[in-house]
């Protein structure tokens, strides 16, 4: 955009906005346009399956019409609109043709100047347009395509940002569709953030609204329910009256557990509504030689088991494991919530630490939770979703966190005033988690007591 101020000539780049859905792929959209002061036009490509949708029918052909292209640009009545195509991640394709394929030359600029739609048979400029894509995954995109996008990836609000937003836009408009007036409805911090926290799990803030929305709704019918004439006195929400209006708490408080026994570590994980606290449980079968997974684990999460299960078992001499208890006990790996299914490669420390735990009959400590991929050869490999999984376990109350060492860079994205609250624990190998992951002495049980074990550390005030 200042590009564009400094030389209007300048091709724009195609922007593809990336997000879980209620962050404001859309919105964000809309202000592009109105800070470059353009004609804002959209459009779904969703369940677009036929090529003719984007490049028009030939007019030999009965009830032809232009392509969506054209019919954007003549309902902007200019030539250089912000054109924002929805969803292009959910485009079909079938034997009328490949809508992805005519997006291609849609969205370069090296040949978009001569495009040429099949109802108007006559080249059109659309290097003046500004492009603006969003999806929700870039897994369905092809190759081509996405070579030709500036990726922009928009990730989810923390329960602190979605209470500004809340406060700021989305509370003042449930009122305004209500006809209430904001002095008529008093909705306190507190209130607000139980709405956040036990009715709505989500990444964006679209289930937030339809929860405000509720509470303007019973509002309304408190004040609809008065005498004529009546003084409408202000109602003030209260956090008793939100199992009556909301209905039951949908999603219980994320709380570490109050102790471990031996076989369970804390492990965080990401998801498209954020970042959540996972325990690995293992115990060690005796007699048996079998290794068992539960919990609906994927592919890439059972092959991390198995390479913990081996890298232990082969140094089990140098970390002083018992190796005969390796021969003589079979395993058992399980993640609760068996109903929802797990995959990805960033609980392997956590199940490292989880199987050595088991082996050793030793507790790992209740305040501290990890992530991080592990290799066969010991290495602690870095993985995604920092934020997301930092957040989780602040809110459930963990003080300690083992990352991997090349992760140190994404804990700036971390709120200060979060990052104040933790001690982040550096590792590049697993001997490195290990130390770290157990208690150092039987009276350190407390959260945050005793001395630090000698890793790589650092300090949270110097992510």
């Amino acid at each position: 955009m200042a590009v564009l101020k400094l030389n209007p000539t300048a091709k724009a780049p195609i922007l593809c906005l990336v997000g879980p859905p209620g962050v404001g792929k859309t919105s964000l959209g809309q202000s592009i346009a109105r800070a470059m002061g353009r004609t804002f036009e959209r459009f779904s490509l969703g369940g677009v399956h036929d090529e003719a949708e984007l490049r028009g029918h030939r007019r030999t052909y009965v009830g032809s019409l232009p392509g969506r292209i054209i019919q954007a640009i003549r309902r902007a009545g200019v030539n250089n609109p912000v054109l924002m195509l929805d969803e292009v991640d959910k485009m079909g394709r079938d034997f009328r043709g490949d809508p992805a394929s005519a997006l291609l030359e849609i969205l370069d600029p090296a040949q978009n100047h001569t495009f040429r739609d099949h109802y108007l048979d006559l080249p059109f400029d659309l290097s003046k347009v500004f492009f603006v894509t969003t999806a929700n995954t870039l897994d369905t995109i092809s190759q081509p395509l996405l070579d030709r996008m500036e990726v922009i990836r928009l990730q989810g609000y923390s329960e602190r940002e979605k209470a500004e937003i809340a406060r700021r836009y989305l509370w003042p408009r449930r009122l305004k569709e209500a006809g209430i007036e904001e002095t008529q409805a008093v909705l306190t911090d507190e209130v607000l953030t139980l709405v956040i926290s036990r009715y709505t799990r989500e990444a964006g803030v679209r289930q937030l609204e339809q929860m405000l929305g509720r509470l303007t709704r019973k509002v309304a019918l408190t004040f609809a329910d008065l005498p004529d004439g009546q003084e409408r006195l202000p109602v003030d929400i209260q956090t008793d009256t939100l199992g009556e209006w909301l209905g039951s708490e949908r999603f219980m408080p994320e709380e570490a557990r109050k102790s471990l026994p031996p076989g369970v570590a804390t492990g965080l994980a990401w998801t498209p509504a954020g970042g959540d606290v996972l325990y690995i449980e293992t115990t060690l079968l005796p007699g048996s030689h079998e290794l068992i997974l539960t919990g609906q684990l994927g592919d890439v999460m059972q092959e991390s088991a198995r390479a913990a299960r081996s890298y232990l078992w082969s140094h089990a001499e140098s970390m002083g494991l018992d190796i005969s208890r390796f021969k003589r006990n079979g395993l058992h790996i399980h993640v609760p919530s068996g109903a929802i299914p797990k995959d990805g490669p960033s609980a392997g420390i956590t199940m490292a630490t989880a199987l050595a735990s088991a082996y050793e009959g030793k507790a790992v400590r209740i305040d501290t939770a990890m992530t991080g991929e592990i290799s066969l050869s010991g290495l602690v490999l870095p993985v995604g979703g920092i934020k997301e999984k930092v957040l989780a376990a602040h809110r459930a109350g963990i003080k300690r966190i083992i990352l991997p060492k090349a992760n140190e860079k994404d804990l700036k994205e971390i709120p200060q005033e979060v990052r104040d609250e933790l001690t982040f624990i550096l590792a590049e190998r697993i001997e490195e988690v290990l130390p770290a992951a157990f208690n150092p002495d039987p009276q350190n049980i407390s959260a945050g007591s005793g001395s630090e074990p000698v890793v790589a550390s650092s300090p949270a005030g110097d992510a």
